[in-house]
């Protein structure tokens, strides 16, 4: 029995190998590897956390599970930007960890082959802690996300359910 729930896990894994969900911020694109991806919901109402960090914008009751959300705009320090009907939240899932992202708008799931990605350039450490690679697509760029590095280690503890 555990054999065939591995053998799914894998194959269901192996189907995601390469997609990304793109999303935009501004004029640039970013993707998310599309296996930590759970939903992509409209913005909701938002309750406000105290002293939290400018980006973590406070949580959302998301069907009876609350979850963090947090600003990807203003985690990139990229001017504030009013929310529109564009604007939505992407729910991700890594770590045992679910967060919703707000950005822009969602662009499309698109594969990209590991020969089409390529490591960040030498520019600025600080702004590439978040960026895993470039996906080069039909000549233009995507950001791809590392997931683990949006949230640093510290929030990552005090967002984490107790086990």
């Amino acid at each position: 029995m555990s054999d065939i729930i591995l053998d799914q896990a894998f194959m269901e894994e192996d189907t995601q190998k390469g997609k990304f969900l793109t999303f935009v911020l501004g004029t640039e694109e970013y993707g998310i590897e599309i296996k930590y991806v759970t939903e992509i919901i409209n913005l909701q109402p938002i309750t406000v956390v105290p002293e939290v960090p400018v980006y973590m914008k406070g949580i959302i009751n998301l069907r009876g599970t609350i979850i963090p959300v947090m600003d990807v705009r203003l985690r990139f320090q990229k001017p504030v930007r009013e929310y529109n009907d564009r604007t939505c939240i992407i729910v991700i899932h890594f770590e045992d960890v679910t967060i919703g992202l707000i950005v822009d708008s969602v662009a499309e799931v698109l594969n990209i082959a590991d020969g089409d990605i390529v490591d960040p350039p030498n520019m600025n450490q600080t702004s590439q802690r978040y960026i895993r690679g470039i996906g080069k697509v039909n000549g233009s760029v995507k950001l791809l996300l590392d997931c683990s590095k949006l949230i640093g280690d510290d929030e990552l503890q005090q967002i984490k359910p107790n086990s």
